[in-house]
C-alpha cells in the first residue's frame, strides 16, 4: 500500500509539471518528470520540515539549484500543504495553473521572497550550490555558538539537487572546494546525471569524471543507477547520513523526460513544452489518466502530511521545548537572533575617529569598525578571499571558522571570490549577517552572486579594496575603472565610496540595519585624511541620506557645486580653496551614495542640490558613465577616460588630471557655459 501511493505521488509530480509547463507554453518539464523519486524520496523520508511553519530555524534545507526544473518544487511545495504566515497555502492549484506567468508565485525559475517553502533564488546555475555552503556554514555555526548539553538548538541538513549544468559551472567547483575543505558532513547534493544539456548530449562538452573529482574534493560520494530506484536512493542517503566528515555527493541517473514515448532520454524534453501528443503518451506510461489535466488524488496530500508533516511538526514541538530549556543569557542571544533584531546597543561600538590630517586609508578605518561591530553582535562573521591582510576584515581572537573549529568568526574562502559570495548568500538566508572582501576590481569575479543578494533582499556585506588607480603600480589589472557604474547600475543594492574614517563608520551604522539589502563599501587603499567636522564642515551622519553639503559656499548662494565621492572628495575641497581665492563660490558635496541620495525626498535633494545651480562638477577616479544624472547638460566631470596605468598613486593622479587644479578649471568651463 504504502509503496503503490508513493508512486502515486511521483506521478502527481510528474504529471503537474508537464500540464504545467503545456498551460504556460514554455518551461521544462524533463528534469521534474526525471527527479520526481528522487526529491520525493527525500522529502517522504529524509527531510525534517514542517509545511505548518516552513520559518523553522532548525529545518532541513532543500535548495532546487537546477532551478529551470521549478515545476518540480512548486509541485512538491503544493502536495506537501507548505503554508504562508497568514496559513492560506504557499503555492494553490490555481497558482500551479497560472505558472510562468505575471504575479503568480510560480515564477519561471523559484524565487524564495515570493514564494513560502522555496529556500533561495536558483536558476543561474551553480548558485543554489554555492548557497547550499553558505546554508551549512551557518548550520555549524549556530550549533557551534548555542547549542548546549541536553539542548541541541541547530542540527540541520542541506540537500541539493543540482544538474550536468549546476557541476560545469565554476561557482560549483569553487563551492564544493570549499565544503570538502570545511568537512561539512551535513550538506548533500544529489546529481542528476542524465547527460543531457541544451545542445545534446554532454558528452559534446563534459566528459570528466565526476565521482573522481568529488573525492578529490574531500566528499564522500554515492552512486544510484536509476532514479526511480528509491530504495538504492534511501540507502544512499542513509549514508550520507551517517557520514561524520564529509559532504555527500549522490550521482543519480536519470532519463530525462521519463515516460514521454518520443521524448525521453532527449534534449528535446529539457526547455520546451512536450506537446499534447507526447504528454498523453506519457501518463500513458504512468498508467494515469490522458484526458485530464492538473490531478491531485486526494491520497498524495494525505500521504504527505503522514509523513513529512507528522515528522516535522513533531520535531518542530520539541525544538520548542528545547528552546526554553536554554540559559537566560543563551536565550536572549537567540531570541534577538532568531527575531532578526540586532543586539540592544549594538550602534553604540561604532568608533567616532578624530581630525588626522594624515588620516587613514578607508580599508583600515572599516577593519576597525568591523572589529568593533564583530564585538557587539555575535553573528556579525565573514571573510575574505584570501586577502585580510590587505582588505583588513580579519579580527583578532574571533578564530578561524573550520574543520577543527565551526565556533570562529574569521572565514577563509580561498582564491574562490564568487563561490564566498554565494556562500554569504547562504549565510545571510539563514539569519546571519556575513561580510565578504577582495578587491574591487574583483567584482567582476563574483557579480553573479551580488546580483541573486540584491534580487533575493538579502544583506550581505561586500568590503571591496584597492578602490581605484590610487592602489598605484599594479597597473591597470588591478585598478577598477568601471566597476563603481556596474555596482550602481544594480536594482536593491547600497553602493557607498566613503571619504574618510567617519563616513566609513556611519556607511556601517546605515548597513548593519538594513539586513533585507546588500551593500558594496568600495574603500581606499592610501590615506584619506579624517576630516576636522569642527571647521565648519558638513556632518558624517549625512552619508546616511546619500549625499550632504560638506562645505558650503561663503554665503550660502554658490556659484558652482563641486561633487565628489571617496578620495576625492580631498580634491573638491582643495578646489574650492583655489576657486574661493578667485572670487568662485563653490559649494562641496560629499556623496557617498547615489541610491541613498535618490531615496531622500525632493526637498532634501534640493537643498543639496538646487536647480538653480547649474555648474557643477564631479570628481571620482573612475569611468564617468551615470554621473549625467547629477551634472545636467552643463556640468564637467574630471575622472577617467581610459584603463589606469602602474606607477605611484600620485603620479597617475597628475597624468589622468584628477587634481584640484583639473576640477577648478571644469568648474570654471561649466560657469562659462551657464
Amino acid at each position: 500500500m504504502s509503496a503503490d501511493l508513493d508512486r502515486l505521488a511521483i506521478d502527481t509530480i510528474r504529471t503537474l509539471s508537464m500540464d504545467a509547463v503545456e498551460a504556460a507554453k514554455s518551461g521544462h518539464p524533463g528534469t521534474p518528470m526525471a527527479l520526481a523519486p528522487v526529491a520525493f524520496t527525500v522529502w517522504k523520508d529524509f527531510l525534517r520540515y514542517d509545511p505548518a511553519d516552513p520559518a523553522w530555524p532548525n529545518r532541513d534545507r532543500f535548495v532546487l539549484s537546477c532551478g529551470h526544473a521549478s515545476m518540480l518544487l512548486y509541485s512538491l511545495i503544493h502536495l506537501a500543504g507548505i503554508r504562508r504566515k497568514d496559513g492560506a497555502p504557499a503555492v494553490s492549484l490555481d497558482e500551479i495553473k497560472k505558472f510562468r506567468q505575471l504575479d503568480s508565485v510560480c515564477a519561471g525559475h523559484p524565487e524564495h521572497h515570493m514564494t513560502a517553502g522555496i529556500e533561495t533564488t536558483t536558476g543561474p546555475l551553480g548558485q543554489g550550490c554555492g548557497n547550499s555552503v553558505g546554508m551549512a556554514i551557518a548550520s555549524k555555526w549556530l550549533a557551534a555558538h548555542y547549542n548546549q548539553p541536553g539542548h541541541v538548538v541547530f542540527d540541520y541538513d542541506t540537500y541539493v539537487l543540482c544538474s550536468d549544468g549546476d557541476l560545469m559551472e565554476g561557482v560549483a567547483c569553487e563551492a564544493a572546494s570549499i565544503a570538502g575543505h570545511l568537512g561539512l558532513a551535513n550538506l548533500c547534493w544529489l546529481y542528476d546525471d542524465n547527460q543531457i544539456t541544451i545542445e545534446g548530449e554532454t558528452h559534446l562538452a563534459f566528459t570528466e569524471d565526476v565521482g573522481k573529482k568529488f573525492e578529490g574534493l574531500g566528499w564522500r560520494v554515492e552512486r544510484v543507477a536509476d532514479a526511480n530506484d528509491t530504495v538504492a536512493l534511501k540507502k544512499a542517503l542513509t549514508a550520507f547520513k551517517a557520514e561524520q566528515n564529509k559532504p555527500t555527493l549522490v550521482i543519480v541517473k536519470s532519463v530525462i523526460g521519463y515516460g514521454a514515448p518520443k521524448k525521453a532520454g532527449s534534449h528535446e524534453s529539457h526547455g520546451a513544452p512536450l506537446g499534447a501528443e507526447e504528454i498523453k503518451g506519457a501518463k500513458a506510461a504512468y498508467g494515469w489518466p490522458t484526458d485530464e489535466s492538473f490531478r491531485v488524488p486526494a491520497e498524495v496530500p494525505a500521504h504527505f502530511a503522514g509523513t513529512l508533516g507528522a515528522r516535522g511538526a513533531a520535531a518542530n514541538t520539541a525544538w520548542k521545548k528545547t528552546v526554553t530549556g536554554l540559559d537566560s543569557a543563551c536565550g536572549a542571544e537567540l531570541a534577538d537572533f532568531l527575531a532578526g533584531r540586532l543586539p540592544t546597543g549594538w550602534e553604540k561600538a561604532i568608533p567616532c575617529f578624530p581630525a588626522d590630517a594624515k588620516g587613514l586609508a578607508s580599508r583600515v578605518s572599516s577593519g576597525k569598525v568591523i572589529q568593533a561591530l564583530s564585538a557587539a553582535v555575535p553573528w556579525f562573521l565573514g571573510g575574505s578571499a584570501d586577502l585580510a591582510p590587505s582588505t583588513m576584515t580579519l579580527v583578532p581572537g574571533a578564530g578561524d571558522f573550520g574543520h577543527d573549529s565551526y565556533a570562529g568568526r574569521n572565514f577563509h574562502f580561498g582564491i574562490r571570490e564568487h563561490g564566498m559570495a554565494a556562500a554569504c548568500n547562504g549565510m545571510a538566508l539563514s539569519g546571519l549577517r556575513p561580510y565578504c572582501a577582495t578587491f574591487f576590481v574583483f567584482l567582476d569575479y563574483l557579480k553573479p552572486s551580488l546580483r541573486l543578494s540584491a534580487l533575493g533582499h538579502l544583506g550581505v556585506i561586500y568590503v571591496l579594496t584597492h578602490d581605484s588607480i590610487g592602489l598605484g603600480e599594479d597597473g591597470p589589472t588591478h585598478q577598477p575603472i568601471e566597476q563603481l557604474a556596474t555596482a550602481r547600475a544594480v536594482p536593491g543594492l547600497s553602493v557607498f565610496r566613503p571619504a574618510d574614517a567617519n563616513e566609513v563608520a556611519e556607511t556601517y551604522r546605515v548597513v548593519m540595519d538594513r539586513a533585507d539589502r546588500p551593500a558594496v563599501i568600495v574603500l581606499s587603499r592610501q590615506n584619506l585624511p579624517t576630516l576636522d567636522r569642527s571647521a565648519g564642515l558638513g556632518s558624517a551622519a549625512g552619508t546616511a541620506k546619500g549625499a550632504y553639503v560638506l562645505k558650503e559656499a561663503d554665503g550660502g548662494k554658490p556659484d558652482c557645486i563641486l561633487i565628489g565621492t571617496g578620495s576625492e572628495v580631498q580634491i573638491c575641497l582643495e578646489a574650492a580653496d583655489k576657486l574661493a581665492a578667485e572670487g568662485v563660490k563653490a559649494r562641496v558635496v560629499s556623496m557617498p551614495s547615489w541610491d541613498l541620495f535618490e531615496q531622500q525626498d525632493s526637498a532634501y535633494r534640493e537643498s543639496v542640490l538646487p536647480k538653480a545651480v547649474t555648474a557643477r562638477v564631479a570628481c571620482e577616479a573612475a569611468c564617468g558613465f551615470g554621473w549625467e544624472r547629477w551634472l545636467g547638460m552643463r556640468g564637467e566631470f574630471v575622472g577617467m577616460k581610459s584603463f589606469g596605468a602602474s606607477a605611484p598613486a600620485p603620479a597617475l593622479y597628475k597624468h589622468f588630471g584628477i587634481t584640484s587644479d583639473g576640477v577648478a578649471a571644469a568648474a570654471k568651463r561649466s560657469l562659462a557655459a551657464v
